[in-house]
């Protein structure tokens, strides 16, 4: 209960800093359709409902290292000694990895992506705050924790809960997977945006694999260490 009380104190302080910059980082998630200006609100609360999303999701952002830090701290009771050192490293790790899916989808998918939906069976769009604002927040989110698959896999590795050879053997089934979640989260039908979502899943998940296997030996050899 504390750990969820204080990762909630966090989440709160950092949203109300986030406050002070929600226009600013408004302005960025709209600059691949030409800027905050282009959004046309037709609702009298749509512009107070964008810039509260934006502002919890930028709490989000910045609270994200200290919130995986108090759940290291309830786990680490219950791991051994190199076990936390394994858990606590990925932190960091983990931050580098959705800041990079976050830059992926925005500044790869996006751009394909857009221009095909302003502009489907020639029909002009104009997007509107809410709609707009919750559509790039929530691809850049979901892509952001797709890239976390490779660290969670490698710390599934090094405490031995999955291996290797379990993830080389299922490659198949995951690529089937790999397409339906690239088929949810993409926020076209086209197959090239479906491409976009699959090709870096597939590349993250073979990686996945490599890191698994480097787990498993860093730990056979602490074990034979350990006899020694």
């Amino acid at each position: 209960r504390g750990a969820m009380l204080r990762s909630l104190a966090a989440f709160f302080i950092t949203t109300v800093i986030s406050f002070a910059f929600a226009t600013r980082i408004l302005d960025w998630l709209a600059q691949p359709i030409g800027g905050i200006g282009e959004l046309q609100a037709i609702e009298v609360t749509e512009s107070v409902s964008a810039f509260m999303r934006v502002s919890l999701l930028g709490g989000f952002v910045l609270a994200f290292p200290y919130i995986a830090f108090e759940l290291f701290l309830f786990i680490a009771p219950g791991l051994r000694r190199r076990e936390r050192f394994f858990v606590i490293s990925t932190i960091p790790a983990a931050t580098v990895l959705f800041i990079a899916g976050v830059a992926f989808a925005y500044f790869i998918m996006l751009p394909v992506a857009l221009p095909f939906l302003l502009s489907f069976m020639g029909i002009t769009t104009v997007p509107r705050p809410s709609n707009y604002i919750r559509f790039v927040t929530g691809l850049l989110f979901w892509i952001g924790v797709a890239f976390q698959f490779p660290l969670v896999m490698y710390l599934l590795a090094a405490l031995g809960i999955v291996r290797a050879r379990m993830l080389a053997e299922g490659w198949r089934i995951a690529i089937v997977a790999i397409a339906i979640l690239a088929a949810v989260v993409t926020p076209t039908i086209d197959p090239v945006n479906m491409a976009l979502v699959m090709a870096p899943m597939i590349v993250l998940y073979f990686l996945s694999i490599g890191l698994a296997a480097f787990a498993e030996r860093a730990r056979g050899r602490r074990a034979q260490l350990q006899e020694l």
